[in-house]
């Protein structure tokens, strides 16, 4: 008997009617001889609602215990529904929130980690025969107090339980049915990969990829989970996402992603001495605003430019602090820039093939594409542009790499 945990997302509980069929694929899961636990997220647009409540109740600026409090609140509507419809059904099912279970976080409120989840309870209920059903994106601190995980935290919630029953594997379910080579609803010729490894799936999430959250793949890549990303609306079989092998070195290139949720800021006519980097990034970190990219440009009389790029919802509070910081370090300017999108080529066939980053630069200038800052790792190329071009550097790096065509 292999155990199996299931997440649905908000797409595939958006009404009763998707409810009852997901009910139905569970029970098929449940009869052919498996231990069940589905993890579900709220509802799709429940949250967007409850936070515009939250918003307009505080005139925008709500209490952070209380948001969370209430944001959770759409998961326990969601996964009290598909119990009550099991029963129906004539399965057994308990729904379990994040504090009965007990999914443990730290104390950040809105972005919380997981810490330890305590799978006492789940392993009494899948011993009586009973398929579990636990809401997705929350937790609860040291003190009791609920917290969430960040949107799309139900993936990272799925994979933690995964991890900590030791599941044979996690599903992922979600409105598309695997990973693409990229956005199939931006490039018609994206090809479904049948499976991807965990360092390039971490890189194609990190990069703007919004099939799974980072922070599950880290999870699934550490606990060595595997991981299927499915459709909840056909019986395919998805993608696999695990271990690399010899075979996924063969694709030089597996994909490309693209990020539009990027702001470039640029503070002009630093002090070139040392400390300066961490006085600039120190206030950014104590506010949990994640930096992305970072050029330091070579140094003039003793006088540098330090660009670096934070995601779109970060750039009013960076803004706040930055204005403090870069006025008391002497720097001349501050320049932000929203209009940019960061677009990358990920694969691990990049660790023994050259040649990448070039054939990728060489594209860009042939279609007048100028790139405004570059970052590499072993198995990831991204490149700055501007905004308008997103789409024209997503087909063209598609084809020039020969995408559409499985090697």
């Amino acid at each position: 008997m292999a155990v199996i945990v299931q997440k649905y997302g908000g797409t595939s509980v958006a009404d009763l009617e998707k409810i009852q069929n997901i009910a139905k694929r569970v029970i098929r899961t449940r009869n052919d001889g498996n231990d069940v636990v589905v993890v579900l997220s709220a509802m799709a647009g429940e949250t967007n609602r409850l936070i515009q409540m939250a918003d307009s109740a505080s005139g925008g600026a709500p209490d952070e215990r209380e948001y969370d409090v209430l944001v959770s609140s759409g998961e326990q509507i969601s996964v009290s529904l598909l119990s009550i419809i099991l029963h129906r059904m004539g399965c057994k099912a308990i729904s379990l929130l994040g504090h009965q279970v007990k999914i443990l976080t730290d104390k950040i409120y809105s972005d919380a980690r997981i810490l330890s989840v305590d799978t006492g309870l789940i392993s009494d209920a899948l011993k009586k025969g009973k398929i579990v059903v636990v809401a997705g994106f929350q937790g609860v601190d040291e003190e009791g107090n609920i917290t969430t995980l960040g949107r799309g935290g139900s993936d990272t919630s799925a994979v933690a339980i995964a991890a900590s029953l030791k599941a044979d594997f996690c599903e992922i379910f979600t409105d598309v049915d695997g990973v693409y080579t990229t956005d199939p609803n931006l490039y018609s010729k994206a090809r479904k990969l049948k499976k991807v490894s965990y360092d390039e799936m971490l890189s194609l999430a990190g990069a703007g990829a919004k099939v799974l959250h980072p922070r599950s793949v880290e999870l699934a890549k550490m606990y060595e989970v595997p991981v299927y990303v499915r459709s909840s609306f056909n019986e395919d079989r998805g993608t696999l996402v695990t271990r690399e092998d010899k075979d996924m070195e063969r694709e030089v290139v597996s994909g490309v992603a693209y990020d539009r949720d990027q702001a470039k800021i640029t503070v002009v006519h630093v002090p070139d001495k040392p400390g300066i980097a961490a006085r600039l990034f120190t206030p950014l970190s104590e506010h949990n605003i994640i930096v992305d990219m970072i050029i330091q440009n070579a140094s003039s009389e003793g006088y540098t430019d330090m660009t670096f790029t934070v995601s779109q919802k970060d750039i009013g509070e960076a803004r706040r602090l930055l204005d403090v910081v870069a006025r008391d370090m002497g720097a001349s300017r501050i320049d932000y820039d929203e209009n940019i999108s960061k677009i990358s080529i990920v694969g691990v066939g990049m660790q023994s093939h050259s040649g990448v980053a070039s054939k990728m630069f060489e594209v860009f200038a042939e279609e007048g594409i100028n790139i405004l800052m570059i970052s590499t790792s072993e198995i990831k190329i991204s490149c700055v542009i501007a905004v308008k071009y997103t789409e024209l550097a997503v087909r063209v790096l598609h084809d020039a790499f020969g995408l559409e065509q499985e090697n």
